[in-house]
């Protein structure tokens, strides 16, 4: 069994891949883990609803909850610092965002990176990969895609260890890859 090491680790991969299960197998012999969701709840999204109940079934009872998708940085800073902590996901995070104007992203973006330098505990992210395929024909959907891409490399950077999960296998792309530079 593969557990997640001190620093942080980012789990990648598309829709429906297993990325979120991957990251949760990651700790699972952690004994302070705080599962922090970053997505927001939509009403009336019935498909939205199952997703999040098969991710709280799932979660180890002993596992603490924080619901939050704005002063991340402030949550990790304050965190416990024996408590391992999982990110599930960069993407609920940028979405929580969309709005806000570039300087103002760049701001939030810039404070949560810098709470995660330096860090001397265990923390797993999860983010989304898109961008694969179609290319969105909206300007928000343009703009989600390019903030997310441009968070994900940058938590690369601060990664021990980067898995992409697709098709429910997962690949350590930190041992099999070359960076581009």
């Amino acid at each position: 069994m593969i557990s997640a090491r001190k620093g942080l680790t980012l789990v990648s991969g598309p829709c429906k891949g297993g990325k979120s299960k991957w990251a949760e197998s990651l700790l699972i012999n952690q004994k302070n883990v705080l599962y922090v969701a970053t997505s927001e709840i939509f009403e009336e999204d019935k498909r939205w609803e199952d997703r999040i109940s098969i991710h709280r079934k799932r979660r180890p009872t002993n596992w603490n909850l924080a619901e939050v998708n704005s002063n991340l940085d402030n949550l990790i800073k304050q965190s416990e610092s024996s408590q391992s902590i999982l990110i599930d996901s960069i993407g609920g995070l940028v979405s929580s965002h969309i709005n806000q104007p570039d300087k103002d992203w760049e701001l939030i973006m810039d404070r949560f990176l810098s709470s995660l330098k330096n860090i001397d505990k265990v923390i797993v992210a999860v983010t989304e990969e898109c961008g694969w395929g179609v290319v969105p024909t909206t300007v928000v959907g343009n703009l989600f895609r390019d903030r997310l891409g441009y968070i994900s490399q940058e938590l690369d950077l601060l990664s021990i260890d980067t898995w992409l999960v697709i098709q429910g296998r997962a690949l350590n792309l930190k041992e099999i890859s070359i960076k581009v530079s």
